[in-house]
């Protein structure tokens, strides 16, 4: 066993099987994983779509409001991971936490399919709910596989993602197939049935991880100051109570809601810096790096996440999908980003582990510039075919909008498995579930930003070229700069890491 597993205030790791190079708890949790992920992403194609069908009647000038809707949907789902952290780090358990989670956002992902506009955002709301009990501790737990200075560790995380991006893959398709082709057609989807089969993937996680979680060994157990399921009781009820609290802020509207995602990331920020300063000078200053790179995450992510709302209007009804009598369905390219990661992140995954054992392994704050710079040439490619590939009929070639959804996943594989990776080596060791939790909320932040740019660059009447090209064209501008910025800073950062690599 690694020494560094039994410095204070880490618990030892166990002495795990592995399975290809990997404790073999990695491939439950990845599994656990694929299948909620199967659930997120299979309504994540269709929630835009569907708002503008059954709320604004097929008008397209109701896009704005549902890439506003779909913006702060994303925001508070990555925003309750702040509360699922804390909540598992203090009260429940990882495990715990876990259980609860997958059972309200199976109970969300079935609430959707009434097509009732209160009953949408409620359900939308338990989804929320659910998640943030969910996806920060299932991250968290990865990370306690392995000791802090473990060369595997990011390659671990990097596989986990794999089986992220695998089941954002399978999702789409069967969805899209259920959708358009068994239950409905291409110009009238059926998307309850897009809703009905998540719901189906989440309840498969709940079980896969229930009968699985033994080989965990303790791992993510409750706090040994509340072994009992009476804590279980208390915090369910409280998540019933907060339920009806995110539907207000989803009908608050995405510019009032940053105000409040602010405030709580400068909330959460203080209380881990507070922490950092007094564990000692070495937590604080991680503690400062880690807050700085949230800080280009947000940015990250306002353009990344133009996948669901503003690309999916544009791959509807600009880009050209006719193969030669072969209608690509608008759900598949969602499926697109998921496959490049599946193909790419073992290349990914190796050649970190190669350049590691060189020394030449670029820093963290290097990677995510890259990140940064690879988001940006994606919007290069977009500018590109607004201004010299548009045809007749107004429409871009099929091919440009898979180049940008696979170039946006090299910058996409530069940071979100990293960041994930990250936090567990550089938040304070008491509040790592809280830190993931910021991490998250750092995404949501990015994602409510993502929202509002979207209306921007849908307009008052919907999508079109000029506005599509104006609002890429800052994307391009807004994601080269802060990814040279953070090349430029790096050495600053990696100062304040204290060689966390």
């Amino acid at each position: 066993m690694n020494e560094t597993s039994n410095l204070p205030g880490r618990h030892p790791v166990p002495e795990f099987r592995t399975i290809l190079g990997h404790p073999s708890p990695l491939w439950m949790l990845f599994m656990s994983e694929f299948w909620e992920r199967f659930a997120f992403y299979g309504i994540r194609w269709a929630l835009v779509l569907y708002i503008v069908a059954q709320f604004h009647g097929g008008d397209q000038s109701g896009q704005a409001d549902a890439n506003l809707t779909y913006g702060s949907y994303l925001a508070l789902v990555y925003a309750g991971a702040i509360f699922g952290g804390y909540i598992a780090d203090k009260v429940i358990g990882y495990q715990r936490s876990i259980l609860i989670g997958a059972i309200f956002m199976a109970a969300g992902l079935f609430m959707i399919m009434l097509p009732d506009p209160v009953l949408f955002r409620l359900g939308l709301a338990t989804v929320i709910v659910g998640n943030g009990m969910f996806k920060p501790n299932i991250s968290t737990m990865v990370g306690k596989l392995y000791s802090i200075d473990d060369e595997r560790r990011d390659s671990g995380f990097t596989i986990f993602y794999m089986g992220i991006n695998m089941g954002a893959f399978i999702a789409p398709i069967i969805t899209g197939w259920l959708a358009t082709s068994l239950f409905g057609s291409d110009a009238a989807p059926a998307y309850q049935y897009v809703f009905g089969a998540s719901g189906i993937g989440m309840l498969i996680s709940l079980v896969w991880f229930w009968f699985g979680r033994r080989q965990l060994q303790g791992i993510g157990s409750p706090p040994a100051e509340s072994p009992g399921r009476g804590r279980m009781a208390y915090v369910s009820i409280g998540a019933l109570c907060v339920i009806p609290l995110i539907y207000a802020l989803l009908t608050l509207g995405a510019e009032a809601l940053q105000y409040v995602l602010t405030a709580l990331f400068v909330g959460l920020a203080t209380m881990l810096m507070v922490e950092g300063i007094r564990v000692g000078a070495v937590a604080r200053d991680r503690t400062i790096a880690m807050l700085l790179i949230f800080a280009f995450n947000i940015l990250f992510w306002m353009f990344y996440e133009q996948a669901g709302n503003s690309f999916t209007f544009l791959a509807d009804r600009i880009v050209n999908r006719d193969l030669g009598g072969f209608v690509f369905p608008t759900a598949w390219f969602q499926s697109v980003p998921a496959l490049a990661v599946i193909m790419l992140a073992p290349v990914v995954a190796w050649l970190w582990v190669w350049m590691a054992r060189r020394n030449v392994n670029p820093s963290i704050p290097r990677k995510f510039g890259l990140g940064l710079v690879f988001n940006g040439l994606a919007f290069l490619l977009l500018m590109f075919a607004l201004t010299s590939l548009v045809s007749d009929e107004g429409k871009i070639p099929f091919w440009t909008m898979l180049a940008v959804y696979v170039i946006q996943v090299v910058g996409e594989l530069c940071l979100s498995p990293i960041g994930l990776s990250m936090v567990t080596k550089l938040a304070p060791t008491r509040l790592v579930g809280l830190g993931m939790g910021g991490w998250f909320l750092s995404t949501g932040i990015g994602n409510n930003l993502s929202g509002i740019f979207a209306g921007v660059v849908s307009g008052e009447t919907g999508m079109t070229t000029t506005s599509a090209l104006s609002g890429y064209t800052f994307g391009f501008w807004a994601l080269v700069g802060s990814g040279v910025l953070l090349f430029l800073i790096a050495p600053l950062i990696q100062r304040l890491m204290h060689g966390v690599k």
